[in-house]
């Protein structure tokens, strides 16, 4: 006996999510990079009496965030959890440093006097001395030229007694950060910025050397806060070697059925941030934010119960000449529909610098021959 045609379109309709943007000007709002592999049928959407569809989708995201407003979200501690992290770290210390004869050793070259590259960097020397990892820094002026640095780079790898080189971030304009990644020893790029390493983690089926140290950060903070990716659906927001490009590949490599990053254009396009950039972030069941916008991601940004990494922060006056760090999520705001969300400031920055000391001794690794390079 055959079905009508109405109850076998019902039966027989499915679904492969995809994303679809048009283009503004001349950039996309984002891009899609992971696909979900799995087909599934579409949930068929009760009616209630007096309503609309679209009304009575609405009532429901409005409910859904007034219970999530009485909960609250989880915040995650990325001071207790990077401090954990360290505790471990300084455990295998001593045996990499039996086989290198040895400390390890990292050395850090800081051009200029950015306060805020300064801070980092500190915060990077106490890290070591607090689990036993030698850390060096190596301080050139502003004005320094593009050989004098490549050449203070190229001697610092060249010692014997480091393991692991970073060059603190962002350089003077008159530099070429490129030239300088480029020249650097893949074998102690600890921040996993050399070509060959981010290569290998962007691309399938090779095995990761380097992973940038913030990425890396991210994707072990939810996961020691038992916060599982698979099968989510990401939106990234922004789109840097350092952060956004990077973390999308960890993200899909975690099982993210679906990653899209939103570039930079879109996201500081006003057009796109009053409609599009909104309802792209509310697809998300976990949203990260890497953009230098105090702030940006409001709460009507959010689908109620996703998870919200902040890694932004952002230097913002408070009144009487004080100044304080915000990020670029409004806590209060995304604090009443998200159902975990990162601090700023003590999320994400805490678990960068611990993943810098498992950068540095995975180099110190390669470099005793525990591990092959």
């Amino acid at each position: 006996m055959c079905l009508p045609q109405q109850q076998q379109q019902q039966q027989h309709r499915f679904y492969l999510r995809a994303l679809y943007v048009p283009k503004i000007g001349c950039s996309t709002a984002a891009s899609t990079v992971h696909y979900a592999s799995s087909i599934h049928q579409e949930p068929q959407p009760q009616h209630l009496p007096g309503l609309t569809l679209q009304q009575h989708t609405s009532q429901q995201e409005q409910q859904q965030q007034q219970q999530h407003g009485l909960e609250g979200a989880r915040v995650l501690d990325g001071k207790a959890v990077a401090l954990a992290w360290s505790e471990q770290l300084q455990q295998q210390v001593p045996s990499v440093s039996r086989a290198l004869g040895r400390p390890p050793g990292l050395a850090v070259v800081l051009v200029g006097a950015r306060p805020d590259s300064m801070l980092y960097v500190t915060k990077k020397e106490e890290a070591c001395m607090r689990i036993g990892i030698n850390c060096r820094v190596i301080r050139l002026p502003e004005s320094v030229s593009q050989a004098q640095l490549q050449r203070a780079v190229a001697d610092v790898a060249a010692d014997a007694a480091v393991d692991g080189v970073l060059v603190q971030l962002p350089l003077p304009r008159h530099l070429d950060e490129e030239a300088v990644m480029g020249a650097l020893d893949p074998r102690k790029d600890v921040d996993g910025f050399h070509p060959l390493n981010m290569g290998r983690m962007l691309m399938r089926g090779r095995a990761r050397r380097f992973v940038p140290a913030t990425p890396l950060g991210v994707v072990e903070l939810l996961s020691r806060s038992g916060v599982s990716l698979a099968g989510k659906t990401a939106v990234v927001l922004g789109d840097s070697n350092i952060v956004g490009t990077p973390l999308a590949a960890l993200l899909r490599d975690e099982g993210a059925a679906l990653v899209t990053i939103c570039h930079r254009p879109s996201i500081h396009d006003c057009r796109l941030q009053a409609s599009q950039l909104p309802a792209i972030c509310r697809t998300a069941d976990v949203l990260v934010v890497a953009v230098g916008s105090p702030e940006l991601v409001k709460g009507h940004w959010v689908k109620p119960g996703a998870v919200v990494v902040d890694v932004g922060i952002n230097v913002v006056p408070l009144g009487d000449a004080d100044e304080g760090g915000v990020g670029n999520v409004s806590h209060v705001e995304v604090a009443g529909v998200a159902s975990v969300l990162t601090p700023v400031p003590g999320g994400v920055g805490p678990m960068t610098i611990a993943a810098v000391l498992h950068n540095t001794l995975q180099a110190a690794r390669y470099a005793a021959c525990m591990q092959r390079w």
